[in-house]
Formats: C-alpha cells, sequence, structure tokens
C-alpha cells in the first residue's frame, strides 16, 4: 500500500476548508483516509497563524513508514522547516487553461465581429455619403439648367412682347381710311336731304 500527505476537501460552497491526511493514494481526494495530521484554511489571512496547522510527530512517523507529500503538502513543510526547500520552475504555472484559451480566442473572434462589422459600417456610410454628394451635384447642376432655361424663355419673351406693338401699329391706318370713306357718304346723304325737301314743296 502506497501512502500519501495530501489534502482533503471539506468546507461548503465558495468557502473551502481543507484537512491534511495520511491516505492510501489509490483512494479518492476525499473519500477514506487513515489519519488526520493537519488543516488548511485558506480563507483565513497569510498572516495567521492557524492557516496551516501540522501535527509535525505524526507527520514524520508517517514520512518515515513511506507516507509521500503531494507538491502543495511539500510546501506547507517546507514553510515549517520539516522539510528542505526544493527549486521549483513550472513553466506553464501563468499559462492559460484550455477553458480560459476558448474564452479568448471566443474574445478575440467577437472582437474581430465587430472591428469588421463596424469597418462595414463604416464603408457604407462612406457610400451613402458620396451617393448624397452626387445627388446634390445632380440636383444643383438640373437647378442651374432649369434657371438658365427660365432665363432664356423669359429673355425671348421680353423681346417678343417689345416687338408685337410696332407689328401692330399698321393696323390703325384702315380704320382711318374707313372713317375717311364714311365722311363722303355723310356729305352724300347732306346732299340729298334738299332734294327731298324740293319735291315736297312741288307737291304741296
Amino acid at each position: 500500500m502506497a501512502l500519501a500527505l495530501r489534502m482533503a476537501r471539506g468546507g461548503a460552497k465558495k468557502r473551502p476548508y481543507y484537512r491534511i491526511v495520511v491516505a492510501d493514494s489509490r483512494m479518492p481526494r476525499d473519500g477514506r483516509y487513515i489519519e488526520k495530521v493537519g488543516t488548511y484554511n485558506p480563507m483565513l489571512p497569510k498572516d495567521d497563524e492557524n492557516r496551516v496547522t501540522l501535527i509535525e510527530d505524526r507527520i514524520k512517523h508517517w514520512m518515515s513508514e513511506g507516507a509521500r507529500p503531494s507538491d502543495r503538502v511539500s510546501r506547507f513543510l517546507e514553510a515549517a522547516g520539516m522539510l528542505k526547500a526544493k527549486t521549483r520552475n513550472n513553466p506553464n504555472k501563468g499559462k492559460p487553461g484550455q477553458k480560459a484559451l476558448d474564452l479568448i480566442e471566443a474574445k478575440k473572434g467577437k472582437v474581430e465581429a465587430a472591428a469588421e462589422a463596424a469597418k462595414e459600417a463604416a464603408e457604407a456610410a462612406k457610400e451613402a455619403a458620396k451617393a448624397a454628394k452626387e445627388a446634390a451635384a445632380e440636383a444643383a447642376e438640373a437647378a442651374k439648367v432649369e434657371a438658365a432655361e427660365a432665363k432664356a424663355a423669359a429673355k425671348a419673351a421680353a423681346a417678343e412682347a417689345k416687338a408685337a406693338p410696332a407689328e401692330e401699329a399698321p393696323a390703325e391706318e384702315p380704320a382711318v381710311e374707313a372713317a375717311a370713306e364714311e365722311a363722303p357718304a355723310e356729305e352724300a346723304k347732306a346732299e340729298e336731304a334738299p332734294a327731298e325737301e324740293k319735291t315736297e314743296e312741288k307737291a304741296k
């Protein structure tokens, strides 16, 4: 039977409390153990003396029996001076796990998608502004053409209006001639009147 000095978790959810135990290495982490030889309470401050408690004589006894401490328990024993401190090198200690890597990748994808959407929106706004500018230029050109046409039409109408009285002036001459023609007719009528008077006198 291989003995191990390790921690068994207790406490409540999000409030862990660990027992340092001697157990068969084949047993589950929180399963049956042989003896409790200390405690570890991570909820206490690091400078609290009750954060880690060790029963040193029992630990030494079980280590003499071949019990091997886990890495975390070894750190506690080194801090207590029961083991010689080891130089550790864990290059993967600060490396994120697979779940964290997946979250980073998903976040990166979202950021890239947002950047692409913003770029497309900027391009669409640029195109819309360009189209609006072209439409405004076309409208201004059309207004300019209409103004020029209206000006030309007004100028032509003014020229026609100016020329019309000169052309209509000869139309008054026939009226004068008609008046001149009517005058002899009236004279003839006046001449006929005495003849009628002479006939009446003769009849008498």
